[in-house]
């Protein structure tokens, strides 16, 4: 098997995440890929999940087909319930102190190969504490099955790389989701604070949920609004000359900055800062407009994408034609590998 992804993250990485687009991206594809890529190679496998939020319940009740190989020896992380719903026969090396609606946490190997149901903690905290445990376990690199629209365990910002799956099944025009693709690229690229002392500043406050001004003497400012949704005016209100960030540790939406940048022209003095580019829920064309009206804005933990891979199938029924995807969205993100696994193509 052609190395299209492995090539890209052994030796260098020890927890990747894959996050996909949307659902039916090609994630899972991606994941399996490069399962098998670390087969072929000998090298031993830890997976894990964000989690399952409300997929739980469907996945019992219908106990769909797992769609992940673990091959024996690979160390898989799921839960007590979800066990069963596989065929890999699995030893297990330790249960966790974490639970879910799905049960206890638990840590296995595979003793004889097969599909498996993965799932794992709903925090980002839990989540990077059950990666590590597998490294110790014995994996040389652990995989987390991630996705983007999983907000309360955005994995990209608790990795070491990111893999991102996009295709078809964003929009039946392929320059949207060319668009859109780049758009996330670009979220995943914003820059981190530099100056070490002002990001641990920055992340305590993110700690504690306080939606802050920081000023030029590094002196925290808590505004006192526990969500940004419906509050830009208030921020706005509150930014001073001396004023060096605003920190908003939720989700930052086109409302809010719309209402800072309508409240005050000081927005353009200021850094808005947030916890990573996952939590930016901004649609492209507004994004471009704010970056051309001088809104700046930085995240605390940088995303580093390290491959976009492309699904030309949408579950719909429509497909474009693989090789101009590739092509046309290699055109436009030319420092990251874009790969096309079932057309082999890179």
């Amino acid at each position: 098997m052609d190395q299209l992804l492995l090539k890209h993250i052994y030796n260098k990485y020890k927890i990747i995440s894959i996050v996909g687009m949307a659902k039916n991206s090609g994630k899972t594809v991606a994941l399996n890929h490069l399962i098998h890529e670390a087969i072929d190679e000998d090298i031993k496998l830890g997976i894990v999940s964000t989690g399952r939020d409300g997929e739980s319940l469907d996945l019992v009740t219908e106990t769909e087909k797992p769609k992940i190989f673990a091959e024996e020896g690979t160390i898989i992380a799921t839960t007590t319930e979800l066990l069963s719903l596989g065929d890999a026969t699995v030893e297990i090396m330790n249960i966790t102190e974490y639970r879910t609606p799905l049960g206890e946490i638990l840590i296995g190997r595979v003793k004889d190969s097969g599909y498996i149901q993965i799932s794992g903690p709903q925090t980002t905290t839990e989540i990077k504490e059950v990666a590590s445990l597998m490294l110790k376990l014995g994996a040389e690199m652990v995989i987390i099955d991630g996705a983007i629209d999983r907000r309360s365990s955005a994995a990209p910002s608790i990795t070491d790389a990111t893999i991102l799956s996009t295709g078809a099944v964003l929009s039946r025009d392929m320059n949207k989701v060319i668009e859109e693709t780049i758009h996330i690229v670009n979220l995943f690229n914003l820059p981190q604070i530099k100056d070490s002392k002002e990001r641990e500043i920055l992340k305590k406050v993110l700690n504690k949920g306080d939606i802050a001004i920081i000023d030029k003497d590094s002196k925290t400012h808590p505004i006192g609004i526990k969500t940004a949704l419906n509050c830009g005016h208030i921020i706005g209100d509150h930014i001073e000359d001396n004023s060096k960030y605003i920190l908003i540790p939720g989700s930052l939406v086109k409302n809010t900055i719309e209402d800072i940048i309508r409240s005050t022209n000081k927005y353009k003095k200021v850094d808005i800062v947030v916890a990573d580019g996952t939590k930016i829920f901004i649609p492209p064309k507004d994004w471009l407009r704010f970056m051309r009206y001088g809104v700046r804005v930085k995240v605390v933990n940088p995303i580093n994408l390290v491959a976009i891979t492309l699904n030309p199938y949408a579950p719909q029924g429509y497909y474009f034609e693989a090789r101009e995807l590739l092509d046309k969205t290699k055109y436009y993100i030319k420092d990251i590998p874009v790969v096309d696994l079932v057309l082999g193509g890179e």
